[in-house]
């Protein structure tokens, strides 16, 4: 039986709270339109926080504050502090594969009680939950560096270069576990740089990053 309170709120509809951590593997209706819906709450509400908390902050600055606060990895981990993992209703395949400890089907969750939170209590109290988990992170935060993929298109602009170009090399493994191969390749630069991850945009920073230091450093190595 699920407790009717989830990230500090008391729920008066437990429904929503129950479709907020039921997995799309689990039941017909689920958690994915509120998800959708959390996603934009926090990036609204996350945004805000950083607008007040860093007034110095550019919007670039401020851009990448959030990229790092509102993400798959960051909010997973929110999840887990909330112990969301332990309270999800997935289907068979995903409880055998431990579809309770990804990141992604955590983040998720998150997402999903944020939004369900917003339809139980409100405006208020959505924003008052929000402003309680991320206020101390915010707050603590520092300017964020540019991720690898900024930093090289930033230093191909100002070279007068084109723009680097990704593609898709391959996809390995099963679908709980699965590894992509992206190469990028930049003109004037021998050979593929390639990354390898367990999703195509951290591929593309670990292909990108090995285009940098070849063309900072004269180090890396193409593919």
């Amino acid at each position: 039986m699920i407790d009717a309170g989830a990230l500090g709120h008391q729920f008066a509809d437990a429904s929503l709270l129950q479709r907020a951590l039921t997995h799309r593997s689990a039941a017909h209706v689920n958690n994915e339109r509120l998800e959708f819906l959390g996603d934009a709450l926090l990036n609204l509400l996350v945004a805000e926080l950083i607008y007040e908390m860093h007034p110095r902050a550019s919007e670039g600055e401020m851009t990448r504050l959030r990229a790092a606060l509102v993400n798959g990895t960051a909010l997973a981990g929110l999840a887990r502090a909330q112990r969301l993992g332990d309270r999800l209703h997935l289907g068979p395949g995903e409880l055998k594969s431990g579809g309770h400890r990804r990141d992604s089907i955590l983040a998720d969750a998150f997402e999903a009680v944020v939004a369900a939170v917003y339809l139980d209590g409100g405006w208020a109290a959505c924003r008052t939950r929000v402003r309680a988990l991320f206020g101390a992170l915010v707050g603590e935060a520092t300017r964020t560096p540019k991720d690898a993929k900024t930093r090289l298109q930033e230093h191909l602009q100002a070279q007068g270069l084109p723009l680097p170009t990704y593609e898709l090399l391959a996809a390995h493994g099963e679908e709980h576990a699965r590894q992509f191969e992206v190469a990028c390749c930049v003109t004037g630069l021998e050979g593929r740089f390639t990354g390898i991850a367990s999703s195509r945009r951290a591929a593309e920073q670990q292909a990108a990053e090995q285009a940098l230091l070849r063309l900072v450093h004269g180090g890396g190595d193409a593919g």
